[in-house]
């Protein structure tokens, strides 16, 4: 067997990572628009549904109240907390009379809770410019003049951010860099996902969503993505489909947001998204949603299939010829995590465990499928559309 035959079976794995990369590179920041407010500056409105965020809210909503923006209001919209949610944002509000505090009506059939309280809060919102956000989110006094600046530039009628992913504990990093460099796989850059006039390649942020209040308006709001688990992805390939424009930044400097503080928030957040959401960004059409429950927990297997080999092959199991190959593939997926950790400010010496973030996301994935699109998310079951 010559040297070149291995070395050819290490390209369908090397070949995507190169091109993730590859493709990674055309993105553009926030930090390339200005922070001066323009004279003219636009009342925004900024909303926050939120339930049971007790260990959020205060954080988010005094971030929110700090941005280097003139014309502001933040709505909270209480969606039936338990936890004090509410009570803890009114508190803060009594502080500042820039913030109101708002209860979500009871949830209508047919809604997700956060469309639910997006639609609530919009309805109540004065501003000609709208900021959907999550509780679990921080913003610089920068974020906010940042992006009007850079949607006005653009020209567009949505304008979505990718922010520094906050992870605090073990199992945050293994899990969180799995899911963002699989999603940067399949949509390349921020500036491929701005320019895209193809529907199954926009995605946007449901962390940090801001519109025009007009465009909103005519797109029938939330109401238009009212039944999906992946709302904020369903918006913009709505959006896209209608022929209007959306625009997404990296904002690590202006943003950031701690999503999951377990391991058990971590499996069970994906796995309300990861399938049930996936679906409507399959190619292929029909054919590639029927395909979707056997593609995707292919991802990871095929994934683990070379260090597995090569502690395999060290260990005598398999044949020799199978070492090169999977010694070539193990160190070039080494070298990509290495950059995914560095690009997502954690230590690159982590992207030593990826296979057990393989081996997490396989289970995720798993669960998800399984579950199909059945979603179950604080207390409250859903069917997804």
């Amino acid at each position: 067997m010559s040297f070149a035959t291995p070395a050819l079976w290490t390209v369908p794995w090397i070949l995507p990572l190169v091109g993730g990369l590859w493709r990674g590179r055309n993105s553009r920041s926030l930090d390339d628009f200005p922070v001066d407010v323009p004279g003219d500056a636009p009342l925004v409105s900024v909303i926050i549904p939120a339930r049971n965020e007790r260990r959020n809210i205060e954080r988010c909503v005094r971030s929110a109240l700090s941005a280097a923006y003139p014309a502001l209001e933040v709505i909270v919209v209480d969606d039936h907390s338990t936890d004090g949610t509410g009570d803890i944002a009114r508190a803060v509000a009594a502080e500042d009379d820039r913030l109101r505090v708002i209860q979500a009506p009871d949830l209508p059939e047919g809604w997700f809770g956060k469309q639910w309280a997006c639609a609530t809060g919009a309805r109540d919102a004065r501003g000609s410019l709208l900021l959907f956000t999550d509780a679990d989110t921080w913003h610089a006094p920068d974020l906010l003049p940042r992006s009007v600046n850079a949607l006005r530039a653009r020209d567009a009628d949505l304008l979505s951010v990718a922010p520094k992913q906050e992870m605090h504990s073990f199992w945050e990093r293994v899990a969180q860099p799995q899911v963002f460099g699989l999603l940067a796989l399949r949509y390349g850059g921020t500036e491929h996902v701005s320019r895209t006039r193809r529907p199954s390649d926009a995605i946007a942020n449901g962390q940090f969503l801001l519109v025009r209040r007009d465009a909103y308006d005519a797109m029938d709001g939330h109401a238009r993505v009212r039944a999906g688990v992946a709302e904020d992805l369903s918006l913009a390939q709505e959006w896209v489909r209608a022929g209007r424009r959306i625009a997404l930044f990296l904002a690590f400097g202006q943003m950031s947001t701690h999503m999951y503080a377990s391991l058990r928030e971590v499996i069970g957040g994906w796995r309300k998204n990861i399938y049930a959401g996936g679906r409507t960004a399959v190619p292929g059409g029909a054919l590639g949603r029927v395909l979707f429950p056997l593609l995707l927990p292919m991802a990871p297997l095929i994934a683990l299939a070379p260090p597995v080999a090569l502690v395999a092959s060290l260990a005598g199991w398999l044949p020799a010829a199978w070492l090169g190959w999977s010694a070539v593939v193990v160190v070039a997926s080494l070298l990509f995590w290495m950059i995914v950790y560095r690009a997502m400010e954690e230590s690159p010496a982590y992207a030593l465990i990826y296979p057990l973030g393989h081996a997490l996301l396989f289970y995720i994935i798993v669960g998800a499928v399984v579950r199909g699109r059945r979603v179950e998310w604080k207390s409250r079951r859903y069917v997804s559309s």
